[in-house]
């Protein structure tokens, strides 16, 4: 959808009525993720594919069908046994599509979504796929608003709660609710696709919990670098697939490191050559969550070095240390549980108690 947006953009801003087919499920080998697009724009001009070639003949078809009756489709697609050229995916998956017709006058979502990419803004595109609400019906969810609306004032709150949470990781996915966003049912199915890159999650220490936290830090969604002074320890064998591993002396790699908001920076190395002057750097720059491992003797003499070093009160208040919520815990696993739990509730809000313990609402609104 992003490589396609500036084309779909001047159609748009043109009142030209184009179809936008999207992949909304996907299974086995499928050729294109999720959230992979094609629109059929004036004249049958194309642009994007679904399928990489396999089926994108019917989904021209459909797309111009909803732009002449100005009504949304949902279509499957897979391997067929008869015929490998027949309309159907010789790789053997299978995927969903969701053809929807779109103009400023049927879709004002679309227009606040190629605005925020465009921009460098981020955004999720909320959009139902099945179900008793309006196939096609598309919200825009923006850190400070809402764009459109899928079809009841419950539905509209639920989705755009869970689409910046997805939003916060960069992720894209298929949810389901209730008509009125009833999270216990699933009769409506709305595809979120957010624009935004994953978070960084920036850990320094290659050391046994460095492991775990990589891995806890992949669950959730992050791009996760684990960097360390010594190449002995900075190998990638020694952590799980996906997470670069660089060596490098800590406070040089993150000062040549673009961080934002969203940023979560892991400081497990307890060293002071390392900490101090890799911790002088990062609290001093944008993050959403700095920690550092040690114990309560440790931070005091790390932060008394830190405060010698020239930081302020207000810089050393960033500082997430001893790292980790109180949960006991004991292994490398049970610690990475403890700052994850810790990067959620700072991110949210959430106070760390036991929701036994609390009253309210249990996902309350997001203020933001």
């Amino acid at each position: 959808m992003r490589d396609v947006l500036p084309v779909l953009g001047r159609w748009y801003a043109a009142g030209v009525p184009f179809g936008l087919a999207t992949v909304v499920e996907v299974s086995r080998s499928a050729p294109r993720e999720a959230g992979a697009a094609m629109a059929v724009g004036p004249d049958g001009e194309v642009v994007g594919s679904v399928s990489g070639g396999c089926v994108e003949g019917a989904v021209f078809e459909l797309a111009q069908e909803a732009v002449a009756d100005g009504e949304a489709r949902r279509e499957s697609f897979g391997y067929s046994d008869e015929d490998a050229f027949a309309v159907g995916l010789t790789c053997g998956g299978e995927i969903t599509v969701l053809v929807r017709p779109v103009t400023p006058a049927l879709d004002g979502a679309f227009g606040t979504v190629a605005e925020c990419v465009a921009a460098g803004r981020p955004v999720t595109l909320a959009t139902v796929t099945g179900g008793p609400a309006r196939l096609g019906a598309a919200l825009a969810v923006r850190p400070g608003g809402v764009s459109g609306a899928l079809g009841s004032d419950g539905l509209d709150a639920a989705v755009a709660a869970d689409a910046r949470g997805e939003l916060a990781l960069g992720a894209s996915g298929l949810r389901h609710y209730g008509p009125q966003g009833q999270r216990r049912e699933d009769s409506v199915g709305v595809f979120l696709q957010s624009f935004a890159p994953p978070p960084r999650m920036l850990v320094f220490g290659a050391i046994d919990y460095a492991a775990a936290v990589a891995r806890i830090g992949q669950f959730l969604g992050y791009r996760v670098t684990v960097c360390d002074a010594r190449p002995v320890f900075a190998t990638p064998r020694r952590f799980p697939e996906g997470v670069e591993v660089i060596a490098a002396w800590p406070h040089r790699y993150l000062r040549d490191t673009g961080t934002d908001e969203r940023t979560v920076v892991c400081v497990l190395t307890h060293d002071p050559k390392f900490d101090v002057p890799l911790l002088t750097e990062a609290l001093r720059r944008p993050a959403a969550y700095v920690g550092a491992m040690g114990s309560r003797r440790t931070h005091a003499e790390r932060a008394a070095r830190l405060a010698a070093a020239g930081l302020t009160e207000r810089e050393l208040a960033r500082l997430r240390s001893p790292v980790g919520l109180d949960l006991g815990a004991r292994t490398p696993e049970e610690v990475a549980v403890s700052v994850a739990a810790e990067i959620v509730a700072l991110r949210w809000g959430g106070s760390g108690a036991p929701l036994s313990a609390t009253d309210g609402a249990v996902h309350p609104p997001d203020a933001r």
